[in-house]
């Protein structure tokens, strides 16, 4: 079973829309780094660039840690399996997180703002900005006063600790095909709220863009492995408490 049409053409929307951003601003930062200094006609406006504590900054560093487990994930599975269904849907996942997190941390490079905020708690960008914000009530998503705590490996909502990273290493065969389906379960769940909060707060439209797009396929890959669970018998676990 492999991820619906509607999932990649979602993907591929945000994907484009972003890759034709990154390439204007390229284009914008080179004309300025050419410049002599000479001012031809009237000085053009300088382009605004989120601050390093903004949803947008925030949401780009954290989402490229996140997508990184994702595509570690896809490649541990891919190794011990020969369910070609599942290899293949490992693969789209890695590729598409892996594109992503390139989108990411590129605006990063061109906002010429740091990759890791030194004394920022992860997802401290969306705590910081719920109260208020355009009448949404958000202080029930993760990160938001919910309490959770970075464990064992695991800095946000959905990912694996190191333990559970060590489970599936060790795991075969069907066992690691659920076990996978499980983690990245959860996995999405955690990257679709925090997708949300980009949606809601960041203020670069080819990054809100890029975040709805996120949760669409994202959310249609969840239906996804719940089918493909439910045909090898198994079901994504219980939410756990925060």
């Amino acid at each position: 079973m492999t991820v619906t049409a509607r999932a990649r053409r979602a993907r591929w929307a945000a994907g484009s829309a972003v890759a034709l951003a990154v390439l204007c601003a390229g284009a914008a930062t080179v004309a300025s780094a050419r410049d002599d200094g000479t001012d031809h006609h009237a000085a053009a406006p300088a382009p605004q660039v989120p601050a390093t504590d903004s949803a947008d900054a925030g949401f780009a560093r954290d989402m490229a840690v996140h997508h990184q487990q994702a595509v570690e994930m896809s490649f541990i599975v891919r190794d011990r399996t020969d369910d070609e269904d599942v290899r293949r849907f490992a693969y789209d996942i890695a590729n598409t997180q892996a594109n992503q997190r390139g989108m990411l941390l590129g605006w990063l490079d061109l906002w010429e703002l740091p990759k890791a905020a030194a004394g920022q708690e992860p997802m401290a960008w969306m705590a910081e900005r719920h109260e208020g914000h355009e009448g949404h009530d958000m202080a029930g998503m993760p990160g938001m006063g919910s309490g959770y705590e970075a464990h064992d490996g695991s800095l946000m909502p959905g990912m694996a600790t190191r333990t559970e990273l060590g489970q599936l290493r060790r795991a075969s065969g069907e066992q690691a095909e659920i076990l996978y389906l499980q983690l990245m379960t959860d996995h999405h769940e955690g990257g679709v709220d925090m997708a949300r909060g980009c949606a809601r707060l960041c203020t670069v439209k080819a990054e809100k863009r890029l975040a709805q797009g996120m949760v669409e396929g994202q959310r249609s890959e969840l239906d996804a492995m719940a089918r493909m669970l439910a045909d090898r018998g198994a079901a994504p676990r219980p939410a756990k408490a925060p």
